[in-house]
């Protein structure tokens, strides 16, 4: 199967979670393709300040890879800074948020698999 970036659902999401300004969302996969098996696969854009609000994941698991940018990850409370390359990875029962901290867009892919 092979499915056009111009096909796929394109969402913009205002203070996701709590957080701060706009996150842009493009959706890999929807809900019937996951096969019971998880709910989110998408690039993600936070623009220049923008943050996704402290959250909690129960009973799945979420992983974000940096592509772009620069920002600040609490992960369970712990500030750490992120830029490309890291992988985050945040366990059921664990929490997270991210926040855009430079000045350009802050981008990335994010994977939600249930456990």
């Amino acid at each position: 199967m092979l499915k056009r970036g111009d096909s796929l659902k394109k969402e913009t999401v205002f203070e996701r979670f709590g957080g701060k300004g706009e996150l842009q969302i493009t959706h890999f996969l929807n809900v019937d393709e996951f096969n019971g098996k998880g709910r989110l696969f998408a690039r993600n854009i936070l623009l220049p300040g923008a943050s996704l609000g402290l959250h909690e994941h129960v009973g799945d698991f979420e992983t974000y890879v940096i592509l772009s940018g620069e920002g600040l990850l609490n992960d369970n409370g712990e500030q750490k800074p992120v830029k490309p390359g890291d992988v985050i990875i945040t366990r059921s029962g664990e929490k997270h948020s991210l926040e855009n901290t430079g000045s350009q867009n802050l981008e990335f892919l994010a994977l939600v698999l249930f456990d």
